[in-house]
């Protein structure tokens, strides 16, 4: 069975949704940078490399559990219904690859390390701003895609 076509309004949304994180993660990575190694052992270019980096496989990350969250939770409606219903699976969905991918990063490939002040989570040891990231920046971007749409085609 072949998924309907998007609409103007689901494109509109997704792209502005889209913006907002690759910005929001853009500012995010550049401010937690000094909670890695990478900031005290790393060249300006490579720390530059690796915000660029972190910012597009955040926005990756984002769409793609954006996509994923519209299947199991949008049904055709969205966003004019079920938009907090995607947002919450958005969310946990990145959560839990965010929670894993720093897990494996850190603990099993060595890829990068935190600094001594990065808080961490108790038990899973990954690090707080991380997390704290993939609730604050999408809860923003979501806020802002559908702001200032009024009227007939509205988000409820």
């Amino acid at each position: 069975m072949a998924l309907p076509a998007p609409t103007a309004l689901q494109r509109g949304v997704v792209w502005r949704f889209l913006a907002a994180m690759a910005c929001g993660n853009l500012l995010w990575e550049t401010v937690q940078m000094p909670l890695y190694t990478l900031w005290l052992t790393g060249t300006s270019g490579e720390i530059a490399y690796a915000i660029v980096h972190c910012t597009l496989g955040d926005v990756l990350i984002a769409a793609a559990s954006l996509g994923f969250a519209l299947l199991l939770a949008g049904r055709g409606r969205w966003p004019r219904r079920a938009y907090g219903r995607v947002a919450l699976v958005t969310i946990l969905l990145a959560l839990g690859y965010t929670v894993f991918s720093e897990w494996l990063n850190t603990e099993v490939r060595d890829s990068w390390a935190y600094r001594d002040l990065m808080p961490r989570l108790p038990v899973l040891g990954t690090g707080l701003t991380p997390v704290l990231q993939w609730i604050a920046v999408p809860l923003a971007a979501f806020r802002w895609a559908v702001r200032g749409r009024r009227g007939p085609s509205a988000v409820a």
